[in-house]
């Protein structure tokens, strides 16, 4: 679960500017899978904090998964740092990984890693990790904490993260499932880039809304077709790419009495790889109901 800016212009309705973004904006919430399909997504006003209405937004999709999958996992950066999203997500019986703002009692728990490492600086970055135990005073439980302490050369002072987690792993291993959090922002910024789902230029905020789900319904088309549809040849391919390459490739029609031809250029895509493609489109689908 991410949240993204998309500026705003004029008089919109519920624009609003957000100091953290530096603009005036809308400020939509987006949920995506492991492989990059949008789960859900909401706009809401540009003023509000990047996890108002979570609930409304993650809890349909935990439902849709509830009896078909053994185990569901979650990733949130700091802001949905949120002791109702715990117990939620604990409800649930989901494993989560989100980063901890950190505090006075977290750096002093780890204190010992702090300590530049004796001997001369080394060339490499050094990593350390650490695991405890930890209650807030707005939890009603304590839980496990996970910390990841970076000394890199030239730097005077360690870079720390810290992560709360339900998850049993080792502590490398909690932090290494918690970056692939990045996948997240790589995901929109393909939604911006390709199918700039951040014009939304209606004045009213409903319209404005329809105009996102619509651009988040093309951004999962075109994921699909390259997760599912698209050769090993082009499998690296982004969505920018898959839409200059393919989708928005010239051709020339030429009708005949019983048959039509599209002539396309074969710079980008060729005729064997254009071929794949309609091989594995027609293996998506459903096979013929039984006479």
């Amino acid at each position: 679960m991410d949240s993204s800016e998309s500026p705003t212009y004029g008089e919109q309705e519920r624009a609003a500017y957000n100091g953290h973004f530096g603009c005036t904006c809308y400020h939509p919430l987006f949920v995506f899978n492991q492989l990059g399909d949008v789960e859900r997504c909401a706009l809401r006003p540009g003023n509000v904090h990047s996890a108002d209405g979570w609930r409304a937004v993650l809890e349909p999709v935990v439902a849709r998964y509830r009896d078909t999958v053994k185990r569901l996992y979650f990733r949130g950066d700091a802001a949905f740092a949120n002791p109702e999203i715990y117990e939620f997500l604990e409800g649930e019986r989901m494993g989560y990984a989100i980063r901890l703002p950190a505090n006075r009692v977290l750096q002093e728990r780890i204190g010992y890693l702090l300590k530049r490492p004796v001997g001369r600086p080394a060339r490499e970055v050094r990593r350390y990790f650490a695991s405890f135990g930890y209650q807030a005073q707005s939890w009603k439980k304590p839980r496990r904490v996970g910390a990841k302490v970076e000394w890199h050369p030239g730097e005077l002072y360690p870079r720390v993260g810290f992560i709360v987690t339900n998850l049993a792993r080792p502590a490398e291993r909690v932090v290494a499932f918690y970056n692939q959090r990045g996948t997240a922002e790589q995901c929109i910024k393909e939604g911006k880039g390709a199918i700039k789902w951040t014009r939304l230029s209606c004045r009213s905020f409903a319209a404005n809304d329809v105009r996102l789900q619509l651009h988040a319904l093309a951004y999962n088309l075109g994921n699909f077709m390259r997760t599912l549809a698209m050769p090993k040849a082009a499998e690296r391919w982004s969505l920018t790419s898959l839409r200059e390459k393919l989708i928005k490739v010239g051709a020339k029609v030429v009708s005949h009495g019983r048959y039509v031809t599209f002539q396309l250029a074969e710079v980008a895509v060729s005729r064997q790889m254009f071929k794949e493609i309609l091989m594995l489109i027609a293996r998506l689908r459903a096979p013929p109901a039984p006479a």
